[in-house]
């Protein structure tokens, strides 16, 4: 089972990056929303979170090995429960995986079955079963930020998701919630508790007002 890679990233295409790792090059599928990430890096070194699947026809005996990666290995988390969903699979989330995870976690948790419609290949019955199996498990996911926090950061996710907690017991609304801890991550400081982290939530929003 291949779970990771580092290597130099040789060329991105539509679906598709070719990593080299030594005197190998390796084909790994990419979602259209970790496509855009890495088109700027190519040239660079990388490292990719991957699940490793057969692809094939069970019945004639022919499988095929696929590769699909991850910049963290919180995406590939959300993916495969996202593919866990009955009639999901592989390839049908790889195709509808066009937003960014928080984003699609944040319409799960919502419960807006009209926008995950608007994902490729997403019916209102796949919505549905996408929302009745996972919208209690989004919370971790939906607070993901949009940019990638630094390996170094030395803000942990548990600490972010503690902190939304908190707010929520505070009565904002998850949305003000999310809202707030994405504000103060993007200041790029180190918050090493939720004290830390609450702090700087109501510094930026004293700072914004």
């Amino acid at each position: 089972m291949i779970t990771r890679i580092n290597g130099v990233l040789e060329s991105v295409g539509d679906n598709v990056a070719i990593v080299r790792v030594g005197d190998l090059d390796y084909e790994v599928q990419l979602a259209d929303f970790a496509r855009r990430q890495l088109e700027s890096k190519v040239g660079q070194p990388v490292r990719l979170h991957t699940l490793h699947y057969l692809e094939g026809n069970a019945t004639q005996g022919r499988f095929v090995p696929r590769l699909i990666g991850f910049l963290s290995e919180v995406e590939r988390e959300f993916f495969e429960m996202f593919c866990s969903v009955d009639g999901v699979g592989m390839r049908k989330a790889l195709r509808a995986m066009v937003r960014p995870v928080q984003d699609v976690a944040v319409l799960i948790a919502e419960e807006d079955a009209k926008a995950l419609m608007a994902l490729p290949g997403i019916g209102a019955a796949t919505a549905d079963r996408i929302i009745a199996k996972l919208k209690r498990k989004m919370t971790k996911f939906a607070l993901l930020v949009t940019q990638d926090l630094p390996d170094d950061s030395g803000t942990k996710p548990d600490v972010i998701q503690d902190t939304y907690q908190t707010l929520l017991q505070l009565g904002h609304s998850e949305a003000d919630a999310r809202a707030k801890i994405d504000a103060a991550l993007e200041t790029k400081k180190k918050f090493k508790d939720v004290n830390d982290l609450l702090h700087a939530v109501y510094s930026v929003t004293r700072a914004a007002s």
